[in-house]
């Protein structure tokens, strides 16, 4: 299809026709895992981000050092602080996922532990609320307090 081809085919063609010989780019396909929360995906970027500074640290110090340049000390010292900080960031990734799972539980395991505990709060949470609507049951019939009415002296 030549460029006037193109200018003479017309640009609006709804979703549901499709022209012959079209093929899409590309095709949309379910994500396999979900998608990571917002800090560990913040926490694995900036990790990435040092980790790939630090490795250019190194190489510029290997280089500087096969050179026999000035500047091979310092990048050798920059290198190691790069890799105190990198250690430091794959951490904070690991510590956040930990974090992260434990306040918002792990609800992609059915036998999950995290769901377990839910469910026992959920049931002591509803025991709680059941007793205390029949206290309040008990108090408002004006028995004060009595379970049966009080009897006549006869």
């Amino acid at each position: 299809m030549g460029t006037a081809e193109r200018r003479e085919a017309p640009a609006d063609t709804s979703a549901g026709e499709r022209r012959p010989g079209y093929r899409p780019l590309w095709t949309e396909e379910p994500a396999r895992r979900r998608r990571m929360p917002d800090p560990v995906r913040t926490a694995a970027v900036r990790a990435v981000l040092v980790v790939a500074v630090t490795l250019i640290l190194a190489m510029v110090a290997f280089l500087c050092t096969l050179a026999e340049s000035w500047l091979a000390f310092p990048m050798v010292l920059a290198s190691v602080a790069g890799t105190v900080v990198a250690t430091w960031g794959v951490l904070d990734v690991w510590v956040t996922r930990q974090v992260w799972n434990q306040r918002h539980g792990v609800v992609s395991v059915p036998s999950s532990t995290a769901r377990a505990v839910r469910r026992e709060r959920r049931r002591a949470r509803r025991q709680t609320r059941a007793a205390e609507r029949g206290q309040e049951r008990i108090g408002r019939r004006g028995g004060a307090g009595q379970l049966s009415p009080p009897r006549a002296a006869g």
